[in-house]
Order: C-alpha cells, then sequence, then structure tokens
C-alpha cells in the first residue's frame, strides 16, 4: 500500500509502544526535517498500516512520546526531572531529532561533565570519519591525538575534548557548539565556518589556524594563543578573550562587539575595518595594530 503521508495537512494516527496519538504531517516533518520521523512521514517510503484504523505503530515508548510531539508543535517541553529527561533523551536519539536532543542536554548541563578518560581512539574515530554525516555530539574525545585527519564538516557539539590535538586537521565546517576544549591544540588547523558557539576554550593554542568567517560567539577564549592565526570576518561578539594572544592575527572585518579584551595582545594584529563597538580597549595591548576603518563607536581608550 503506498503511504499517503505526501501531503503536509494529512492526518496521521499512531499506535506508540500501545499509545494512540493523532497528528499531522506537517508537524512530524517541519521543525526536524532530518529527523526518522521526518523520513518516515515524506511520502518517500510505504508504510505499514493497521487494515482496520489505520493507524502506524512504532514499537518505543508510548509515554515519552507526547514530549515529542510537544517539541515538535511549539519546539518546547515542560520541565521534567532528570530521569525523565534522561528516558527522553533516549527517544530523541532514536528518532533522530537532535534539536530535541540538544534542549535536554542543556537542560542536564552535560557541558561541564569533567572526565578525562576519552571513550574512544584515534582508531575509532578514523572509521567513524568514514561513513558520511559523522556525528561526535556529547562523546569525551579527551586527550587523543587528531592531529592531520580530516575531520570536515563532523559535528561534535556538547562533546568533551580537553587536552585533544587537532593541529593540522581539516575541520572546515566542523561543529563545536558549548564543547568542553579547554588547553587543546588546534595549531595550524583549518577551520573555516567553523561554530564554536558558547564553547569553552581556555588555554587552547590556535597559533597559525584558519579560522576565516568562524563563530566564536559567547566562547571563552581567555588565555588561548591566536598567533598570527587567520580570524578575517569571524564572529567574536562578546568571547572572553581576556589575556588572550592574538599577536600578528588577522582580525580584518571581524565583528568583535562587546568582547572582553582586559590583557589581551593584539600587537601587530590587522584590525581594519573590524567592529569594536561598545569593547573596553583600555587594558589591551595594540602596539602596531592596524585599524583603518575599525568601527570604534562606543569603545573605551
Amino acid at each position: 500500500m503506498q503511504s499517503p503521508e505526501s501531503s503536509s495537512s494529512s492526518s496521521v494516527l499512531l499506535n506508540i509502544g500501545g499509545k494512540k496519538y493523532a497528528t499531522t504531517v506537517e508537524t512530524l516533518t517541519q521543525r526536524e526535517p532530518d529527523s526518522m520521523l521526518a523520513a518516515m512521514f515524506s511520502g518517500r517510503h510505504t508504510l505499514p498500516h493497521h487494515p482496520t484504523t489505520g493507524t502506524v505503530f512504532v514499537d518505543r515508548d508510548g509515554k515519552h512520546f507526547r514530549h515529542v510531539l510537544n517539541w515538535l508543535r511549539d519546539g518546547a517541553i515542560p520541565v521534567l526531572s532528570e530521569s525523565e529527561y534522561q528516558q527522553l533523551l533516549r527517544e530523541a536519539e532514536y528518532y533522530q531529532l537532535l534539536g530535541l536532543a540538544d534542549y535536554i542536554n542543556e537542560r542536564l548541563g552535560w557541558k561541564k561533565v569533567d572526565s578525562s578518560e576519552a571513550e574512544l581512539t584515534r582508531k575509532d574515530v578514523i572509521k567513524c570519519i568514514q561513513a558520511q554525516r559523522v556525528r561526535f555530539r556529547g562523546v569525551n574525545l579527551s586527550g587523543l591525538d587528531l592531529s592531520k585527519l580530516d575531520l570536515s564538516e563532523v559535528d561534535f557539539s556538547y562533546a568533551c575534548i580537553k587536552n585533544t590535538d587537532f593541529s593540522c586537521a581539516n575541520l572546515y565546517k566542523a561543529k563545536f557548539g558549548q564543547v568542553e576544549a579547554s588547553s587543546s591544540s588546534f595549531q595550524n588547523a583549518i577551520l573555516r565556518e567553523c561554530e564554536f558557539v558558547g564553547a569553552n576554550l581556555q588555554d587552547s593554542i590556535l597559533d597559525g589556524a584558519n579560522l576565516r568567517s568562524a563563530n566564536l560567539q559567547d566562547a571563552c577564549l581567555t588565555r588561548c594563543s591566536f598567533i598570527e592565526t587567520d580570524l578575517h570576518s569571524a564572529h567574536l561578539q562578546t568571547a572572553n578573550l581576556t589575556s588572550a594572544n592574538l599577536s600578528g592575527a588577522n582580525l580584518e572585518a571581524a565583528n568583535l562587539k562587546g568582547a572582553k579584551l582586559s590583557g589581551t595582545n593584539l600587537q601587530g594584529a590587522n584590525l581594519q575595518r573590524a567592529y569594536l563597538r561598545e569593547v573596553d580597549l583600555r587594558d589591551t595591548l595594540l602596539t602596531g595594530a592596524k585599524l583603518g576603518g575599525a568601527n570604534l563607536l562606543g569603545a573605551i581608550r
């Protein structure tokens, strides 16, 4: 029987582990279009339906599916206990609802977990990156040598990568949102268009790295080394660069609005056309820095 779920307005009857739910194709496909649920009801697949009721059966916990539907409808779920969040996270991972998984991880505060033992080896990682759409979300890779690997577009969001060596690796468009990456090395790595929003990179080394158009908004970059790093057009809004070393770095057209630059070394840096509004530069080392065309409206000097 050809699946009728080809129209977004089509109603859908679901039997999730014995619990009945009624929803629409639009609800199941719009918020998380890359999920397993969206793929099931995209119209590209033939689904088995109950011959009399027309329901589609899924052998999962029906109790938690109401929260899944709440997320898909409204982008939010009610406050739950930690154990309920853990159970719902398993459902989110099964249905490949990455947005919901991120939401739950934020509530659980997993990014604060401090552990020094990696869950995988370098060999494990190499095997994984041979597949498409690699994700190491929330995985502990602390202390691994991942230097010189092609890790382009890999998702490391929420991972623990403390003391990890990414030097000379290709990390083009990789995702590092909310990672714990203190004391790691990205020296001479390709990090163009990477996402580091809210990441903790304290004491990390990024000398000579290519971070053109990378997003480091709200990142903790205290005492990081960016010597001669290419940060052209990078997003550094409200990032904490306290005592960071950016001597000789290329920050042309970078956005540093509201960034913390106390004790930051910007000697010889290229800040031409950089956006430096509302930045306190009184304790910043700027000897030899190029500031031609920089937007310094509201900056304190």
